[in-house]
């Protein structure tokens, strides 16, 4: 059996994702408490209400402190269960109280019944201002975003823009991209015959 084929755009995508992990690290404590708060307030404004976050990797945004905020205001936070490459995420309900799990390349989940979000928070590695973001090479977000059509917001800092990711046929671009400097509605408009 023949190895598969390298493309360009995998090879593109595979060298922004190195430089970008480097990069997010540089982050500081009080970045990640005021793109926590900007997040909080975008998600806040809107009538969703259960809304699909993320448990933290190592080196990643920590979410946990908006997941106890969310709660708190009333709001059903889900957290995502990492299926089988090549299969959309499914989400599990979270309570402050309920019990998490070890999942697929060290991720973490709760217990809770399976339930469908309203609204979708996406990490990403990198953005650019036409919504496209680059995540870590499972296309999960994007198979996920295709198959629930509800709205999304991506987050990460500022630093993390670039000024075109590249893209293949199957990304989907997100409306609104939160980081430690405030809410940036993306610009589908900058994206031309090339994309």
């Amino acid at each position: 059996m023949a190895a598969p084929q390298i493309s360009d755009l995998d090879l593109l995508k595979k060298d922004l994702r190195l430089k970008m992990a480097q990069l997010r690290q540089a982050a500081s404590p009080d970045d990640e408490a005021a793109l926590r708060k900007f997040l909080l307030k975008e998600i806040l404004a809107r009538p969703a209400h259960r809304i699909a976050a993320v448990w933290p990797l190592a080196g990643e945004v920590d979410l946990r402190p908006l997941c106890h905020a969310l709660s708190a205001s009333g709001r059903q936070v889900l957290l995502p269960e990492t299926t089988p490459k090549g299969s959309p995420l499914i989400f599990r309900r979270w309570t402050p109280a309920g019990i998490m799990t070890a999942g697929r390349f060290g991720t973490s989940h709760p217990e809770g019944e399976i339930d469908i979000p309203d609204l979708v928070l996406v990490p990403f590695l990198a953005f650019d201002a036409s919504g496209y973001r680059l995540g870590y090479g499972g296309g999960y977000y994007d198979r996920t975003l295709a198959m629930l059509d509800v709205p999304a917001i991506g987050f990460g800092f500022a630093g993390q823009q670039v000024e075109r990711v590249p893209r293949g046929p199957y990304d989907i671009p997100i409306p609104a991209i939160v980081t430690e400097r405030g809410i940036i509605r993306t610009d589908p408009s900058k994206i031309t015959m090339k994309d």
